[in-house]
């Protein structure tokens, strides 16, 4: 089980890790963050599905097909685990190291005559408001990793829960 678990865990973060490099990069090369979330939010969905078929490989050839619904959501919960602190180091060195504007570019993004023409004034409070609060989170590491493991720790719980809710095999008693 641990050895399934590192292996999909390192695959899925490693892939989740590319993916979010890339797409940074095409943000910062468009200047342009439009369909960003949904582009970064489809890659970890992508990513995670080896989370799938790790549990699955975990239930079918070394578990005689059967798991119980607890064993696959800690196998999934784990690998998760493991994808998201990848993603998290992955972003770390790309922020600090080749993004270091990348709140100011979102920010600038965001407020932007083009997005806020057709906002409401208390909208577009409510944007200014959120990027002061990223800028403080973003002002030490510690807090740059938290808000990174906000955004995809959830996602991999989520997919975790359904691996495990599908994947659930008993013994039938026949």
């Amino acid at each position: 089980m641990k050895k399934n678990v590192l292996i999909y865990g390192l695959l899925s973060g490693i892939c989740v890790a590319i993916f979010m490099s890339f797409s940074v990069g095409y943000c910062y090369s468009e200047n342009s963050f439009d369909g960003s979330m949904l582009l970064g939010y489809t890659a970890m969905l992508l990513s995670f599905s080896l989370i799938f078929v790790g549990v699955k490989n975990y239930r079918d050839k070394h578990n005689n097909g059967i798991i119980s619904f607890g064993k696959a959501f800690l196998m999934s919960l784990y690998m998760a685990l493991i994808a998201s602190t990848l993603y998290v180091i992955g972003w770390m060195i790309a922020y600090y190291n080749f993004f270091p504007d990348f709140i100011e570019k979102l920010a600038a993004y965001q407020l932007s005559p083009a997005k806020i023409s057709h906002m409401t004034p208390a909208q577009i409070a409510g944007i200014r408001e959120q990027m002061e609060t990223f800028k403080d989170w973003y002002a030490t590491p510690l807090g740059v990793a938290g808000a990174t493991y906000m955004e995809i720790l959830p996602v991999g719980l989520l997919v975790s829960l359904i691996t495990a809710l599908i994947l659930k095999r008993r013994i039938s008693s026949t």
